[in-house]
């Protein structure tokens, strides 16, 4: 017997084609997202109202870091202290030092008028929790646009670089670690100078130094700091160390095999650093280096044809003088006066045109008594 619901208790679609239906709709929502961007918004309001959920789940966690550091015993603190007098008393030695070296450089950059260095503001912030994506390596701090977090700025502890800031919320921000696969960072070897970029590895433990040839005076121990050329990280941030250099015949490229300075994973504590650019942009109307090269270039080629272009172009305003008092004479004495004073005026004013070689001079005089001739034949025709 078939057994049908009554026509009030029909439950709509079947389930698999809820199932298609909302497969479909979730590719969509994927492509679009990832292509256009379009769920951006979306994720922002989300974020901004699960925060006080997110630090509600986190305050057990809370409770036990802070019962674990009350803990902490009377003997380890007091090793810790005379560790810190310690390196109070070594970095006061240091300070002193580089306050007479920074006074030493500034007045050294004045004396050769040179730019001083860019200038970095910082903001503290702390590790809240780690990305739920197992595949990049991605942590959230508890700061956000807020607070003045721009996406982009580098985060630094202070050991060396941790990573950069590559989402931005109203009050959270993500960070992308150094040892991402995804992440990229202009460096030099401190020791030679070599420029080139490093990158991270798929297992998120190391660190990959590219673009380096195989001639190159790379070694096991060489440090490793940001050079600055991007425009983002501050120069001389410590950044890596090389551990291993493998060369091979048959590849133009060494691989150089590096590792963080800074504990990327161990770290809860960070600085952001937001770098500005206080260097002017260059005028629309100063000319470039290359286009000067060339200005200097052509007047010493100009040089060298001084004599037969003075010669043809003193020629060529004598001929143009005579021209333009021919139509203009009315009488035959008045043509044949004003001739030779004009062509003798020209000569009386070497100031206004440049300085005539002896060859140039010797091409002028025909080239006026030319022109004379035939103006005052033509006045004294009746």
């Amino acid at each position: 017997m078939e057994y049908s619901p009554p026509p009030l208790f029909k439950q709509g679609p079947s389930a698999l084609a809820r199932l298609v239906f909302f497969v479909v709709l979730a590719i969509a929502l994927l492509i679009s997202d990832a292509r256009f961007q379009t769920l951006e918004i979306v994720r922002g309001v989300l974020g901004a109202g699960l925060y006080p959920l997110q630090r509600a789940a986190l305050v057990p966690r809370d409770i036990f870091m802070g019962a674990a550091d009350l803990a902490v015993t009377s003997a380890t603190l007091r090793s810790e202290n005379e560790k810190l007098r310690a390196k109070d008393l070594l970095l006061s030695q240091q300070a002193n030092t580089a306050a007479s070296l920074a006074a030493e450089n500034g007045h050294l950059r004045a004396l050769l008028q040179l730019s001083q260095h860019l200038t970095t503001q910082s903001l503290p912030a702390e590790i809240q929790y780690d990305t739920r994506d197992p595949f990049t390596q991605k942590v959230v701090i508890g700061r956000g646009a807020q607070q003045g977090i721009q996406n982009g700025s580098p985060v630094v502890n202070e050991d060396g670089v941790i990573g950069q800031v590559t989402r931005v919320f109203p009050l959270q921000a993500e960070v992308t670690l150094l040892t991402d696969k995804d992440q990229a960072v202009p460096v030099e070897i401190l020791r030679t100078g070599l420029r080139s970029v490093i990158y991270g590895t798929p297992k998120g433990d190391s660190l990959d130094l590219r673009f380096v040839p195989i001639s190159a005076d790379v070694q096991a121990g060489d440090e490793l700091v940001t050079s600055g050329l991007d425009g983002v990280y501050p120069p001389g941030l410590p950044v890596a160390k090389v551990v291993r250099v493998d060369k091979q015949a048959d590849t133009a490229f060494a691989r150089v095999v590096c590792q963080p300075v800074a504990a990327v994973r161990g770290a809860r504590q960070l600085l952001v650093l937001h770098v500005a650019n206080d260097v002017p942009p260059r005028p629309a109307d100063e000319p470039d280096a290359a286009t000067v090269a060339k200005e200097a270039k052509g007047k010493k080629g100009g040089k060298v044809t001084d004599g037969k272009g003075a010669a043809d172009k003193s020629a060529t305003r004598a001929g143009d003088k005579a021209a333009a008092d021919k139509p203009t004479a009315k009488s035959p004495e008045k043509g044949a006066e004003k001739a030779p004073a004009k062509a003798a005026a020209a000569e009386k004013k070497p100031e206004k045109q440049p300085e005539k070689s002896v060859t140039a001079k010797k091409a002028e005089k025909p080239a006026a008594a030319k022109n004379v001739k035939p103006q005052a034949a033509s006045g004294a025709q009746p």
